[in-house]
Order: structure tokens, then C-alpha cells, then sequence
């Protein structure tokens, strides 16, 4: 038998006072594309846009995962509650995340200040999945402090996180050629914070000198940001409070500049379009065996009119 879903105002209201199980259920809304959505949505509204989204992406191998625990770690010390929105591949049979809630991020998985959830990108090739924006509104309304969106290591394509989040960070280890891949990626055009992981291998020196060297080719005016280089060794916990200090700092230079602002008034440019983009393809989608689409269709085998002004026709009475 169905559970009943709880009211939307009541599954609200327990997720600001703290209540994962509610802060679950809302995700989930948001990821079964529930017909409650826009109630979530509109109830949510008024209590987000405080907590602080922080992207971290990277390729394959780099330790996302471990970084990201150990970011956890370091603001819940601080007394900061955590969100963690951890997108993983997508199961070809199920749709669900292949990684499910991240082994290395069991650790917190007793403590109340944190809230992991793992996220099926679902195909989507940007790294993320698609209903990402939504559910960070959740985390964001239900009094979170920071979010974390730890990304799908999906290489090039991956730079969409920069998009989602306030601040960015890139993570790169020595040994994997990231140096190359960074150039090719074009990550060095979105990463706010570059941390090379692992720093304890062979080569963080060559990494850290190939990143410095091409972060000097930007084009920066003297008021922009200049992204710093960071070194870590995540498993040890060595470098992530300079990590996290560098996130701070950056995030008092975007209230000062503005720019935080107009990060958000963009990311929700994007989101709008998004769900408007959406609403109009499904529109679309009915029209399939329409006569409107068959007489027009008819009009431009025949001649008698050109796609575009058959197109333009056909949006006119949508």
C-alpha cells in the first residue's frame, strides 16, 4: 500500500525545525516529479537564499568523495549544518544512483547537522541531475548552512556545476594528467578555488606549476578575483581548514562586489528557462497527429509555405 505523503506546509515546517525524514520526502517530490512540485516550490520560496552552495567537481579518481567528507568535517566543527547533494551515474535498469549514499561519507551519517543524499544524474550530461536546482532550494529552505554538490566525474561536460553553485571548486591530483585535461576541459574558465588533492604523491609540483602558469594567461581586471591554489591531503584531513577558509573568504569578496547577487539572479535565469523550456516541449510533444501540424506540414511539402513561417504559425497558436 501507497504511503500518504504528508501536507506540503507540514512537511515544510518539519523540515526548517531539523527533520531529515522531511527534508528526504521533499527530494523525493522533486525527483518523481511530483504533482505537488509547485506547492513545494512556492512553499519553500520565502525561506531559501541563505545557505552558501559550494560545487566541487573533478575528474575521475581525484577524491571528490573523501574531499568533500572532510569539508563536512571541518564546518560541522565550526558548528555549521551541512547538506550534501552527492550525483552519481544512473543505473541503466533502475534510474537510480549506481553509488548510492557515498561509503566514505558514512562517518556522518549519525550526526543531525548533516543531510547526504545521493542523486541519479539519470543521462543528464552535465554532471548534474537535472532536478538539482530544486533540490538544492530544499536544503537551502530547510536551514542549512552550507551545500555541498559533489558532482559525476564525467570530464568535460562537468563544468555545469558552475552554474549551480555560489563558489566552485576544482580538484585535481597529481599523476592523472590533469594538467592537460584542465586545459582542455575549459575548467580553468569556471573554478573559483583550484585544490590539488594528494598532495603527499610524486609530481604535486608539476601540477600546481602547469595550474599557476595557465590561470596566468586570464584575461582579470584588478578588482577580479584571482583564484588560489590550495593543496590537500583529504584522507589525513591535511589542508582542508585552509580549504575551507579560502570558501569563506571568497564568499565575503561576492557580498562586498556584488557578484554573489548576481550569481543567484543568473542561476535563476537558468532554472525559469529550464522549466518554461520544459512546459513548452511538452506542449509540443501532443502535437503529434494534430490537423494543425498536418496542414501546415502539407502547406511546406507543397510549397506553399517555408518551415520557418509554418513554425512561427504554429507557436502563434500554441
Amino acid at each position: 500500500m501507497m504511503r500518504r505523503t504528508a501536507p506540503v506546509p507540514e512537511l515544510v515546517e518539519r523540515a526548517r525545525a531539523g527533520d531529515a525524514r522531511a527534508v528526504a520526502r521533499l527530494i523525493s517530490l522533486v525527483e518523481d516529479e511530483s504533482p505537488l512540485l509547485r506547492e513545494v516550490m512556492a512553499a519553500l520560496a520565502p525561506h531559501a537564499g541563505k545557505a552558501h552552495i559550494v560545487g566541487i567537481t573533478g575528474s575521475p579518481g581525484v577524491g571528490k568523495s573523501t574531499s568533500t567528507s572532510a569539508l563536512v568535517s571541518a564546518y560541522r566543527a565550526t558548528g555549521q549544518r551541512v547538506g550534501v547533494l552527492a550525483v552519481d551515474p544512473s543505473s541503466p535498469f533502475s534510474g537510480g544512483a549506481l553509488l548510492g549514499d557515498r561509503v566514505r561519507m558514512q562517518d556522518h551519517a549519525t550526526d543531525p547537522g548533516v543531510f547526504i543524499r545521493s542523486m541519479a544524474s539519470r543521462g543528464h550530461l552535465g554532471g548534474l541531475a537535472w532536478s538539482t536546482p530544486q533540490a538544492l532550494r530544499v536544503l537551502d529552505a530547510a536551514g542549512f548552512d552550507v551545500v555541498l554538490v559533489e558532482t559525476v566525474g564525467v570530464g568535460q561536460s562537468e563544468v555545469e556545476v558552475a552554474g549551480m553553485a555560489d563558489t566552485t571548486l576544482i580538484l585535481l591530483a597529481p599523476g592523472m594528467g590533469d594538467g592537460i585535461q584542465a586545459a582542455k576541459a575549459g575548467i580553468l574558465e569556471v573554478g573559483d578555488i583550484y585544490v590539488v588533492n594528494k598532495a603527499d604523491r610524486d609530481g604535486v609540483q608539476n601540477v600546481t606549476r602547469d595550474l599557476r602558469a595557465m590561470l596566468a594567461l586570464a584575461d582579470r581586471g584588478p578588482d577580479d578575483w584571482v583564484p588560489p591554489i590550495l593543496k590537500t591531503v583529504a584522507s589525513r584531513n591535511e589542508g582542508v581548514d585552509e580549504v575551507v577558509a579560502k570558501i569563506g573568504e571568497r564568499l565575503a569578496w561576492m557580498k562586498a562586489t556584488g557578484v554573489l547577487e548576481e550569481r543567484r539572479r543568473s542561476r535563476a535565469r537558468d532554472e525559469i528557462e529550464a522549466i518554461a523550456m520544459t512546459a513548452l516541449r511538452s506542449r509540443f510533444a501532443h502535437l503529434h497527429g494534430d490537423s494543425r501540424l498536418d496542414v501546415l506540414a502539407a502547406k511546406v511539402a507543397g510549397g506553399d509555405t517555408d518551415p520557418y513561417a509554418a513554425a512561427d504559425e504554429l507557436i502563434a497558436a500554441l
